[in-house]
């Protein structure tokens, strides 16, 4: 941190160290010395501007090179008081909030929920740490620093003065007006909360009011279209935080706020929070919608003074919309604190436990659906890639392969056996043949509608309704129509997983119905457009890395220059189980073209 970066800022005060929002969103509120344009009820109001400023570019230019960074992790107020504490000797942690692999030997590697401890945090935006041995360069961005700093690690003795082991136990120190050490850091949880929620609260009504109202103001720059596909459902996210932190003010008891019951407001709002699926699946194209719109100077100078004219820190539009994102993904690691300093006798312990299982549950729930929503791309080419294709589309009903595999099916016991191709989507099977020269093509013959069926196991040995001998078979009875189907399978393992295949399949279903999952139309279209044209032209299509870009900009001369690829694609996301998606159809030629 260099003496040239300016400040004239209100007194700093210490807070406790949190990063719930992206690095720096927590510095709001800090005086600027700019004078606040107006803002009339149609366009930008040029004049106001120009007045003290000049124009809106000489304004934007203005504050680009002015080297002022308001509130930036690189001169705020919480990165200040991180190098102090770390030059006087005190210790630091920060909790990894994503995995970072590593890719390079001067990064260190670690996985979600890793304790590091930060040695060195000069850099705004790679701090030095340590995990037992190892040492090296992480990104800030991919830590939460700990709220209670002050609290020993689970494999270092409590030290008290005179450097000696205390061995009382932290659970009987005292804190100050009777309280345990156990009550204060439940304090510091607390108030950490609600703390947090009131910033993220001022983040999203600067987003709505700062940038949604200023950009419908100007119709000749942005469609509707456009606006929903940047902002997303962020105004419906905001009306629903509002509430959300109210009904937390509730709960908080400012003079014992250790004594707080906020367990039960996240078991409220468990279902609401669903709502933030929809705004983590458009994320990506509002990265990309972005870049394509600064790649114009007028819409870079147009958001710049959106910023200046609501005040708000320097940081792009584009991290202030990765907010949201890393918000719901936040809320189990504090609830995990929390539960962590909650006496199992408190009052609240019962709702803190079901609250953090209710919010890993809505985590789990929005990643599985965006996982969904990455597949219905790859099942749109797979369609294409079929020939002779007849009848609807996979995706009109379908959004998830379940399983695949070779079967050899009898229709009617006068009928000649058929070794097909099986597909085992959500709600239906398809069947498809092999070329009989060209094994790497498929041609469609028929689908069965997986709604109507039953799964029968047929033992091996003479099946009566067939009057055939048979070994590894099933069935799928339809309730309606008495219309049976048999399948052999070549061996009894492959026979088991096609039985567990199907039990999965329903699973998939009934739980797509209480979690109201759906695609789109508009998804479903437009999944299917980019698989024709992709076909059409012959060539895979381009991988674009504009959402990549976006969330991580990291580069010194001195530093790691660039985030590794799989760590990037995790930042908006805790880890999850990988897509079986191409583990079940990567065994299939047509892709091998």
């Amino acid at each position: 941190i260099t003496s040239a970066v300016a400040f004239d800022v209100l007194p700093l005060k210490l807070h406790p160290f949190s990063q719930s929002t992206p690095t720096g969103l927590d510095c709001v509120g800090w005086k600027r010395r700019i004078s606040s344009p107006m803002i009339t009820d149609g366009a930008l109001d040029k004049t106001a501007l120009t007045d003290d400023v000049g124009s809106e570019e000489d304004l934007y230019e203005d504050f680009r090179s002015s080297n002022h960074r308001y509130g930036h992790p690189g001169g705020g107020g919480e990165q200040l008081a991180i190098n102090e504490l770390i030059s006087d000797g005190s210790v630091v942690y920060a909790e990894a909030l994503w995995d970072h692999v590593t890719m390079d030997d001067q990064e260190l590697g670690f996985k979600a929920g890793d304790v590091i401890e930060v040695m060195d945090a000069t850099n705004k935006e790679w701090w030095w740490g340590r995990i037992l041995d190892s040492e090296g360069w992480f990104p800030a961005s991919f830590v939460r620093l700990r709220v209670n700093q002050d609290e020993p690690m689970e494999d270092y003795p409590l030290k008290v003065e005179g450097g000696k082991e205390d061995d009382s136990g932290s659970g009987t120190r005292r804190f100050g007006m009777g309280q345990t050490t156990k009550d204060q850091m439940r304090t510091n949880v607390i108030n950490e909360i609600i703390s947090t929620e009131r910033d993220y609260i001022k983040h999203l009504k600067d987003i709505c009011e700062g940038y949604i109202k200023q950009c419908r103001k100007r119709a000749d720059m942005f469609t509707e279209e456009q606006l929903k596909t940047i902002f997303g459902n962020i105004e419906d996210i905001y009306r629903c935080q509002k509430k959300f932190v109210k009904a937390l003010e509730k709960k908080f008891n400012k003079d014992h706020p250790h004594l707080s019951e906020v367990g039960s407001c996240f078991l409220e709002y468990q279902t609401e929070f669903q709502i933030y699926s929809e705004y983590c699946n458009n994320h990506p194209n509002a990265c990309m919608e972005l870049s394509r719109l600064t790649k114009v100077n007028k819409y870079v100078y147009f958001f710049e003074a959106c910023r200046l004219l609501q005040k708000m820190i320097d940081i792009s539009l584009d991290g202030f919309l990765l907010t949201p994102v890393q918000k719901i993904c936040k809320y189990p690691l504090q609830l995990a604190e929390l539960l962590k300093y909650t006496n199992p006798q408190h009052r609240d312990f019962k709702d803190v436990e079901a609250a953090l299982n209710a919010m890993k549950n809505v985590a789990r729930l929005i990643n599985e659906r965006k996982r969904r929503l990455e597949n219905i791309d790859k099942i749109a080419q797979w369609q294409s890639s079929i020939e002779d294709w007849e009848g609807e589309d996979v995706l009109v009903r379908s959004s998830e392969l379940i399983y695949s595999g070779e079967l050899t099916k009898l229709s009617h016991p006068q009928a000649k056996s058929q070794q097909r191709m099986f597909f085992l989507f959500d709600h239906q099977l398809v069947c498809c043949k092999k070329d009989l020269l060209r094994r790497d093509i498929l041609y469609y013959k028929s689908r069965i509608n997986m709604d109507d069926m039953e799964i029968l196991d047929v033992e091996d040995g003479k099946d009566k309704d067939f009057s055939i001998s048979v070994k590894n078979a099933f069935k799928l009875h339809c309730r309606d129509t008495e219309e049976v189907h048999l399948f052999c399978a070549k061996k009894p393992e492959q026979k088991q997983r096609w039985l567990k295949a199907f039990e999965n399949e329903r699973r998939q279903v009934q739980l797509d119905q209480e979690t109201g999952f759906s695609i789109t139309e508009v998804q479903k279209k437009q999944a299917m457009l980019n698989a024709s044209k992709q076909h059409h032209t012959g060539k895979p299509k381009a991988v674009t890395r504009p959402y990549y870009d976006f969330l991580m900009r990291q580069k010194h001369p001195t530093l790691p220059t660039m985030v590794p690829q799989q760590q990037v694609f995790m930042l908006a996301e805790p880890k999850r189980k990988p897509s079986n998606f191409w583990q079940n159809i990567s065994r299939l030629t047509p892709f091998r073209k």
